[in-house]
């Protein structure tokens, strides 16, 4: 079965863990590392014959054009992930179609084809952030990767669907593909283990990762999402002083992760977002 690869590509210093302590005018007085370790994720896909879609922050795609052109050229998919890394139930309506627009904008100007996918910062779409959905619709995108169906105290949507589906709003449709997660029960009791990837590969070992992706592959017969960021294969990176939930949530295991990465890419297989949900090409 074929599954949706994807990284989201922000920086060390955009991450929702730091901000209470990185404001958004001081990210341009950090050392920028998202290219340096975005184009060896490239490279590394590559390696494997691998293609996948990249949410990029339009943030980091006004200062890299060169790489977004990069990541098109080598056969990835371009998607959206927001201009300033804000979560969006802290955004009225109103900001958050001038984030998306923003970013959606700089993005196509850039790479010269239309954006269809989007993922939220943080995958902050949640129970009390549904309007966005409309939004994205009337913005001109087709799907969306931002609901994860668990509970956490940034984010999550408990209940929600675990696999693709679609959705509909008051201005049109737009296919859904949840953050996956591993089903288990017994005698009546019912968890949805997050093995979606990102700081879940980093925590878990990455043959039980593997193992609950291919049973859902197998049981299930759906299609599974894994995601990471360019930072989780940098353990060089500056460290920031914050609070011992952010750090440990940041900084576990990242000297782990391109091994962990390299696992999942020889034992899955993988396409971009919009293969594997069969959505037409424009």
């Amino acid at each position: 079965m074929i599954n949706a690869l994807t990284i989201d590509v922000e920086d060390y210093f955009h991450v929702t863990a730091f901000d209470r302590c990185i404001r958004p005018d001081e990210w341009d007085s950090y050392p920028l590392r998202v290219e340096g370790n975005t184009l060896r994720i490239l490279d590394m896909l590559d390696e494997f014959a691998v293609r996948a879609t990249f949410f990029v922050l339009g943030w980091v795609a006004e200062r890299c054009p060169g790489l977004v052109k990069e990541i098109q050229r080598r056969g990835h998919e371009i998607a959206c992930h927001g201009y300033g890394h804000q979560l969006i139930y802290r955004l009225s309506p109103e900001e958050f179609r001038q984030d998306v627009s923003k970013a959606k904008d700089i993005l196509e100007n850039i790479c010269g084809t239309q954006v269809h996918g989007y993922r939220a910062p943080s995958y902050s779409i949640t129970a009390k952030s549904l309007w966005a959905l409309d939004i994205l619709v009337e913005e001109g995108f087709t799907y969306d990767s931002s609901i994860f169906p668990i509970s956490h105290d940034i984010y999550g949507m408990p209940g929600g669907e675990r696999f693709p589906h679609t959705i509909s709003t008051p201005s049109g449709t737009l296919e859904e593909f949840p953050l996956s997660t591993f089903s288990m029960q017994s005698a009546g009791w019912n968890y949805r283990l997050p093995i979606a990837g990102g700081g879940y590969l980093r925590l878990f070992p990455a043959a039980l990762v593997s193992r609950a992706l291919h049973l859902i592959n197998t049981r299930e017969k759906q299609p599974v999402i894994v995601y990471f960021h360019p930072w989780e294969i940098d353990p060089q990176q500056p460290r920031i002083k914050a609070g011992l939930k952010s750090c440990f949530r940041h900084y576990l295991n990242l000297e782990r992760m391109e091994l962990k990465i390299r696992h999942l890419l020889g034992n899955l297989n993988f396409s971009p977002v919009r293969e594997t949900l069969s959505l037409p090409c424009y």
